[in-house]
């Protein structure tokens, strides 16, 4: 027996060896990658899911907090810090009073129908009356259309006849030889834009209530027209809005059609501009770029801009040394809230301390606090949670993974830091956006109906009457009577005057003595 291949045999299974470790130890590393990203993959497919099928409020209730926060121990101090202070996440509202009782404008009209008995009837003189049993339901009549029809009398001098007739000239009309009056077009408006109506349900309605046809096509065209007017007086409140110190900013994705794209439709947004408690302005771009904050504010907007974390705010800020971004708490809550499932504790404690900023907010909201007032008590409330909250997301940031939902929240609020911790310094600025992004609500509401608009040409009409709609909401003006009023002025009205016709200035001129049902 020749022994001399042995050690080289053994030398042989050596290597082999330390190769199979090898692939054992890199099979080990991928299935560990498998598992991780396997994680990740089901977070988000659960985030989804609550997304798309779950409850939609971000609020807790006290007993939800308390049962996320039994697990913190001592070896946390940044996290056990206050975990017993009141949970705030869900903020007290104002209460209503008889929130279900039927109310109704004090000067409703009241339609009077007298019932005689018919023993009275037959004998009415043999009969006194010595009082009366009143009962009342409430009633409804639906709309009706009518012709309205101008007579224009011509007349000739008796003693020259041979001259010219005379006659009265036409009242101007929102397009010449249009058959829509003024409140046609804006039943039609309010219907699509207020109360989301696409126009082939109105379409449907009109045709099978009433008898009376009008194709969409024709709506579509009577939109135009009105719009054409109407863009002036939003051109004036995108003024307002470029003027003004303080806007919050947003955008919300719609669907167009595109005939360069065959067999799918186009994304494009609707980017919203709000002063808070002035005035509110949409405009349609068919792009996401930060040139679309130059076209609804100005390349020289100077000022402060809230905003959400989307990098176009950054792109537009960027060499504005005249203008200051602000961070959302609201966003960064969101995150923290779908965490929730990964890390039950850690994001609940999270929400509390968020919850804390929010309740002292409402309270001062209810207050009416001033924006020296809030920024004198953001500092003796706000900036030490604040600076908890801090500590702790650096602390916490190196235990969960990046993609993972808990990581994806602290890096958020991590990057937004600067922007997020800046209200405490500016008393007129809120918490949140949340006022645009309330805004931006009843497009979505709309998108549900209509689905997407028919062109880019109709995103931009749609972009003039939500800016109108929506400022009739935030003024407390009824769209309807708005819309006839100005409408019926516009043709007539000059570029000057056109200004007065906002919103805001047309209430203050037609301050209306109905008092409107809460």
């Amino acid at each position: 027996m020749n022994a001399a291949p042995l050690p080289q045999e053994i030398n042989a299974l050596k290597e082999q060896l330390a190769s199979l470790q090898r692939d054992l130890e890199h099979t080990r590393q991928a299935l560990e990658e498998a598992r991780r990203e396997n994680t990740l993959l089901r977070q988000k497919l659960d985030a989804l899911a609550r997304r798309f099928f779950g409850k939609q409020s971000e609020q807790l209730n006290a007993a939800q907090l308390e049962l996320l926060l039994q697990g913190l121990t001592d070896d946390r101090p940044e996290l056990s810090a206050k975990a017993d202070a009141p949970p705030a996440v869900s903020t007290p509202r104002r209460p209503s009073a008889n929130p279900r009782r039927l109310r109704t404008p004090d000067n409703l009209e009241v339609v009077r129908a007298v019932i005689e008995p018919e023993l009275v009837q037959a004998e009415p003189e043999q009969w006194k009356r010595i009082g009366q049993e009143v009962s009342r339901q409430l009633d409804y009549q639906p709309g009706k259309f009518f012709w309205q029809e101008t007579v224009r009398p011509k007349y000739v001098r008796l003693a020259q006849r041979a001259l010219p007739p005379v006659v009265a000239p036409a009242p101007a009309r929102v397009a010449e030889h249009s058959l829509a009056a003024p409140g046609l077009l804006a039943q039609l408006l309010v219907g699509k834009y207020c109360d989301h109506l696409p126009f082939y349900r109105q379409e449907q309605i009109f045709w099978q209530r009433h008898g009376v046809f009008i194709a969409r096509q024709q709506m579509v065209q009577w939109t135009a027209q009105s719009v054409r007017l109407l863009s002036g007086i939003t051109d004036c409140l995108k003024a307002e809005l470029r003027q003004s110190g303080y806007v919050q900013v947003d955008e919300t994705p719609v669907r167009y059609q595109d005939p360069l794209l065959e067999g799918r439709c186009g994304q494009g947004y609707l980017w919203t501009g709000l002063v808070p408690g002035e005035c509110v302005v949409y405009e349609w771009h068919v792009s996401r770029a930060a040139r679309c904050l130059e076209s609804l504010l100005g390349a020289d907007f100077a000022g402060k801009l809230q905003s959400d974390g989307y990098s176009a705010y950054p792109a537009f800020a960027k060499g504005k040394d005249a203008l200051k971004l602000f961070g959302c708490w609201a966003h960064t809550r969101r995150g923290f809230f779908e965490a929730l499932e990964q890390a039950p504790r850690v994001a609940g404690w999270m929400l509390n301390q968020i919850g804390l900023l929010y309740r002292w907010e409402e309270q001062w909201r209810q207050s009416r606090a001033g924006p020296g007032a809030r920024e004198a008590l953001r500092a003796s409330h706000h900036r030490m949670v604040v600076a908890r909250l801090h500590r702790a997301l650096k602390r916490l940031q190196p235990r969960y993974l990046p993609q993972s939902p808990m990581g994806q929240a602290i890096n958020y609020a991590l990057n937004q830091w600067p922007l997020l911790e800046r209200f405490l310094e500016h008393g007129e600025v809120e918490i949140d956006n949340n006022l645009v992004e309330n805004a931006i609500r009843p497009t979505a509401l709309g998108k549900k109906n209509w689905l997407f608009f028919g062109s880019a040409e109709a995103g931009q009409r749609s972009a003039v009457l939500y800016t109108l709609v929506a400022n009739c909401r935030l003024h407390g003006v009824e769209p309807y009577a708005y819309l006839k009023d100005v409408l019926t002025r516009l043709p007539q009205t000059t570029n000057k005057e056109v200004a007065q016709l906002t919103p805001r200035r047309w209430k203050k001129s037609h301050s209306s003595p109905v008092k409107l049902a809460a």
